[in-house]
């Protein structure tokens, strides 16, 4: 009896561990009841009826990453590229992605590649090469679409690399470095006409200031011939009114006055050291007669003016004779 008891006792222990279940986090337990998709167990414990329930998978429920392997497309130009991708992709329901498709990441990889070949294959060398996010967004779009029955998001797929034929490779280089050097003449060209430009504005501005300062040159030479020919004019009309006024004595004065300066003259020849010259001291003496009769005038207006004497004509000299010197003097 004790026995019997000891083996109902075991029995029920190892029942009940049977019936245990931890489901581990991030992961998500397909319960089976009887081959029928029961429940979908969360990370925790869990119970479950042994020999009647049991677990059918355990789906990952984190974001995964699937690579898919390297392959030859050929593009709309017949260019063949070699492409490598990776899916990112994460389980939204767990009993769709263990029941709905027979091999979720071979599928996943299955389509990407057919689809990546679908579109890489509509586009031209060129633009597989600089529209790769295009490319990203079209794969995306259309893988997602194709994984949704099966509880998958397509959260992302990305283009690796790109790899195109080596002679095509070798061209682009060459056509890379082509394009590099027109773009550079370019850029010289384009530096030596500026340069030229602003050289010649340069000039340009400097002959406008150049003839902008001639003209004010001008304007302002004209301007003092102007004042000049005024004050020339005003003294011209004041020895007008002089002479007018005082008659024979005013003409008298402005003679013996350039009569003196003339005279003056010689004194100041930088060649001769010795000058001859006659001198009509009576007429030098009778001019300033004249100037003293106006002076006397200015001082007595009321007295009537005196005629001063009229000039003698100058004597008539003996020729010289050798070896004596002129009557004039030595100067």
């Amino acid at each position: 009896m004790f026995e019997l008891l000891v083996a109902i006792v075991f029995l029920t222990v190892v029942f009940m561990i049977m019936g245990v279940r931890v489901v581990r986090q991030g992961f998500v337990y397909t319960i089976e009841r009887l081959g029928r998709f029961h429940l979908a167990a969360q990370p925790g414990l869990h119970v479950i009826i042994p020999f009647v329930d049991r677990v059918g998978q355990k789906v990952n429920m984190m974001e995964q990453v699937l690579d898919i392997p390297g392959q030859e497309i050929i593009t709309r130009d017949n260019a063949m590229v070699g492409v490598d991708a990776v899916v990112f992709f994460q389980v939204l329901d767990a009993g769709k992605a263990a029941y709905e498709v027979a091999n979720l990441y071979t599928a996943i990889m299955a389509l990407t590649t057919t689809n990546l070949r679908t579109v890489m294959g509509s586009m031209d060398l060129d633009e597989t090469l600089s529209k790769r996010d295009e490319i990203n967004a079209r794969l995306l779009s259309v893988v997602d679409h194709a994984t949704s029955p099966w509880g998958v998001k397509i959260t992302r797929v990305e283009i690796k690399d790109i790899r195109p034929p080596m002679d095509i490779s070798e061209a682009m280089a060459r056509q890379m470095k082509a394009e590099r050097l027109k773009r550079a003449e370019i850029l010289e060209a384009e530096g030596a006409r500026a340069s030229q430009i602003l050289r010649a504005e340069g000039e340009k501005q400097s002959a406008i200031l150049e003839a902008e300062g001639r003209r004010e040159a001008a304007f302002r030479d004209a301007e003092a011939r102007e004042r000049e020919a005024e004050a020339e004019a005003k003294a011209t009309q004041m020895v007008s009114d002089a002479i007018a006024t005082s008659g024979v004595q005013a003409i008298n004065y402005f003679v013996a006055q350039e009569y003196t300066k003339a005279i003056g003259k010689f004194a100041d020849s930088k060649n001769a050291k010795t000058i001859l010259f006659p001198v009509e001291a009576t007429q030098l003496i009778g001019s300033l007669g004249g100037i003293g009769e106006l002076v006397k005038e200015a001082v007595n207006p009321s007295s009537p003016p005196q005629v001063p004497p009229p000039a003698r004509p100058p004597q008539q000299r003996p020729p010289a004779r050798p070896g004596v010197p002129p009557a004039g003097g030595e100067r």
